[in-house]
């Protein structure tokens, strides 16, 4: 049944889940209708007590009061499991970016999605999601050409957690850094072959538990597999205070650029830039957006998984279409 306002449903309260949380209050077509949590509901602090909070365990008894949930969880753990389960019952948005196994992880929430009659959104966010529309810009406007993507200066979550798992390490964060010079050769035009060591270094700052072995602790770092291992990297060890000092924020950014030619000596670039000074509450943003879309297709019929390049720019706005034409184009 149609509603003036979306009814949104936010699944996990963290980081993301609470970037939701204050985007929503910029978009005033949409309400939040819940919280759903593994943890206790009685314990979870909101800003607005009237807000209700829900076990997630019991998401089906709220199917007809959610139109859209908004998955915060994690990539590595939690989407693969809450996906398939939370679209049965409804339409989701979701930020799942093991870019790997994107196609895998879409078959299965296509599959649930088809069966049910929901619509799921997955990989939703800056990358995978806006760097994924510019990168399809780029290489269908510039057929002749090379793609590259540089992320960074930023704080990267996974890799973080990466750190924080091995042992003798209190707590730890990773940067990730584009390395100028190649960032340069790009852009001047000349399509060079990067390596991936070539293109991005990594800092990590790690405050090691009393007793530790640093020097184990670096080691591990450097030669983790997927994570460090085919990167330049450096690793900082420094005080509780300091981390918390230093690095308690969560920036990041990055850029897409396609070069390319039109014609002999005919060089071309396009570029798409990204600097946040919140990492998650700028892919929430993203993630409410596209929720506004999830509504407006099941509106209309539709039903199955899709990702950001399956979804027209125009769902996604507020405005209506022929506001955009008017204003936009």
């Amino acid at each position: 049944m149609k509603t003036d306002t979306i009814r949104i449903g936010i699944a996990g309260y963290g980081n993301l889940g609470r970037g939701v949380l204050a985007a929503l209050a910029h978009n005033p077509d949409m309400r939040l209708a819940g919280v759903f949590t593994r943890r206790d509901p009685a314990r979870l602090s909101l800003p607005d007590p009237a807000i209700p909070v829900w076990p997630l365990d019991q998401a089906q008894a709220h199917q007809g009061e959610i139109d859209v949930m908004i998955l915060c969880g994690g990539s590595r753990q939690d989407l693969p499991k809450q996906g398939p389960l939370l679209a049965q019952w409804f339409n989701t948005i979701d930020s799942y970016d093991n870019h790997a196994h994107i196609p895998d992880y879409f078959q299965a929430m296509d599959q649930v999605a088809q069966a049910h009659g929901t619509v799921s959104i997955l990989s939703v966010g800056w990358d995978p999601g806006l760097f994924s529309i510019q990168r399809l810009m780029g290489e269908a406007v510039l057929p002749a050409g090379a793609t590259y993507t540089f992320w960074g200066k930023g704080l990267s979550q996974g890799h973080s957690d990466a750190i924080r798992r091995i042992p003798g390490v209190q707590a730890g964060v990773q940067y990730t850094l584009p390395v100028q010079a190649a960032v340069d050769q790009v852009r001047s035009g000349r399509q060079p072959q990067l390596s991936t060591r070539q293109k991005h270094t990594r800092e990590c700052f790690v405050v090691a538990e009393a007793g530790a072995d640093t020097e184990a602790i670096r080691q591990a770092i450097v030669t983790m597999p997927d994570y460090f291992a085919d990167y330049d990297t450096t690793v900082h060890f420094v005080t509780a205070d300091t981390l918390v000092q230093d690095h308690a924020g969560m920036p990041h950014g990055g850029f897409v650029i396609r070069s390319g030619q039109t014609a002999a000596h005919e060089n071309q670039v396009i570029e798409f830039s990204l600097k946040l000074d919140s990492n998650p509450a700028f892919t929430a943003s993203v993630l409410v957006a596209y929720a506004r879309a999830a509504w407006r297709l099941r509106q209309a019929g539709d039903k199955g998984a899709r990702t950001v390049l399956d979804v027209a720019p125009g769902l996604i706005s507020p405005k209506s279409p022929a506001t955009l034409r008017k204003e936009l184009v």
